[in-house]
């Protein structure tokens, strides 16, 4: 654990001290390992009095809960020293962690160097396992999970494979385990010295009907006393004889259920039975537990359901609402469009009719200018000019003029008229065809042979 706090809450969980500031430099003078603290401190209270409710050698013990703290950072059934102990004992506890710090470091570094070795030659393929297999590649594991390996890799060895299911990996995982599987924790310390330990073994722990049983209805760790946690287990268990096995589960606040325990050589029947009546009577606690998770698991999954139904639902709603407004938006927007070219329409048709209105004012004020430069209509005389002038339309139009009036006056009377849509155009005699055009202007009436008289027609220009 890297965290202070949680260091110092374990450490008063495991020993009873309540006094922080007193854990608080225990765990420092230790160099804040855990485990190193722990197991001095609890090193130098072994006269402490236990505090089990239950009797530990016998198989007949109705099961009792009693709470014992993790056994990963090293339990201890011992209840806590008086301060003034703790306060005494201080300074030897420094000397004893600061010693253990030293021994630790040279044990790490021999155990780093055994495993760069190992590696090394499993890497050349002179290492190999059993059976001529090769090794498992190396693997970052904790030392808790390295003696659990260890231990059924012994197990293996010495008695065969049909054995409990002892799980490869540390009490505390072990026991989150059987707690997540709602199943209680069967617990066997192995001690390879006692000489009930091979008939044990051999004969009960590897009968098949209790295999059966144990695999079905428990998960199984086991331990070697020789092991840290094996013999950290051993302790807080007061395991008095061997073989020993035990049946615990986990309870609140950091804390474990101890239910039963068995110590001594046992057959496979009375093993068996006590395992039955343990499983018997835990089975309410492990039912409530089971429908008490698949009740939370049903609630989470309900509430998962009603917020994947209010996701769904909000997001339709958005859905509908961003429609919607884009709905809207291309109403505004084609609307807008709408108004604009109407607008430009008006405008357009504004602009033209006032364009339309000044050309008809600038030909309107042409005609009049025109009609005032011809003068008044002269009466008939020698010297007067009698000319006709015909429309396209089929209209007819006469005028006197003086014989000395050019050609010009011959286009701005027809101007003024304002018979003609077009501006170009030109008169033209029939007998001969005469085209009076721009160059011949200039010319009288007696000049261009138009006197006394004359019948023109307009011819438009293409």
């Amino acid at each position: 654990m890297g965290d202070v706090a949680d260091k110092i809450a374990y450490f008063q969980a495991i020993t009873g001290v309540e006094d922080a500031d007193l854990c608080t430099e225990i765990l420092a003078a230790h160099g804040w390992d855990l485990e190193l603290a722990i197991s001095t401190f609890t090193s130098q209270n072994d006269h402490s009095t236990p505090h089990y409710a239950s009797e530990p050698t016998t198989s007949n013990t109705l099961p009792t809960i009693t709470n014992l703290p993790p056994p990963e950072t090293g339990l201890v059934a011992g209840g806590p020293p008086a301060l003034a102990w703790k306060i005494i004992t201080l300074p030897f506890s420094i000397i004893s962690g600061s010693l253990g710090l030293i021994s630790g470091a040279v044990g790490f570094g021999v155990w780093a160097a055994g495993g760069v070795l190992s590696y090394s030659l499993r890497m050349i393929g002179l290492n190999s396992g059993r059976n001529g297999e090769s090794s498992s590649p190396l693997v970052s594991v904790s030392a808790s999970a390295a003696e659990a390996m260890s231990f059924v890799d012994s197990f293996d060895r010495d008695f065969g494979s049909t054995r409990p299911n002892f799980v490869a990996e540390g009490f505390m995982d072990a026991l989150q385990r059987s707690r997540h599987e709602f199943k209680l924790l069967f617990v066997y310390l192995h001690s390879p010295e006692h000489p009930d330990t091979p008939m044990f073994c051999e004969r009960t722990l590897c009968n098949e009907a209790l295999v059966a049983f144990i695999n079905e209805n428990f998960v199984a760790w086991g331990g070697s006393i020789r092991a840290s946690e094996g013999f950290k287990m051993s302790n807080s268990l007061k395991a008095s004889r061997f073989p020993f096995c035990a049946v615990v589960m986990a309870a609140t606040n950091q804390r474990i259920a101890l239910l039963q325990q068995v110590e001594g050589p046992k057959s496979p029947e009375e093993l068996l039975t006590a395992l039955q009546r343990v499983l018997e009577e835990s089975a309410p606690v492990l039912v409530s537990a089971r429908l008490e998770a698949e009740e939370r698991r049903n609630n989470i999954r309900l509430r998962e359901e009603q917020d994947a139904a209010y996701r769904a639902a909000l997001e339709a709603d958005q859905a509908r609402e961003r429609q919607k407004k884009e709905e809207q938006e291309r109403q505004e927007r084609e609307a807008a469009e709408a108004e604009r070219k109407r607008k430009e329409e008006d405008e357009a048709r504004e602009r033209a009719a006032r364009e339309a209105a000044e050309r008809e004012a600038a030909l309107a004020k042409m005609r009049e200018e025109k009609l005032q430069s011809l003068g008044p209509e002269p009466e008939k005389g020698p010297d007067v000019t009698q000319v006709l002038v015909r429309f396209p339309n089929g209209e007819r139009k006469e005028r006197r003029f003086q014989c000395t009036k050019t050609l010009q006056s011959l286009y701005d009377y027809v101007d003024s008229l304002g018979c003609l849509e077009v501006e170009k155009y030109s008169l033209v005699s029939n007998f001969p065809r005469t085209v009076y055009g721009s160059e011949k202007l200039a010319l009288s009436l007696k000049e261009a042979g138009l006197h006394p008289q004359a019948s023109l027609f307009v011819e438009l220009n293409s």
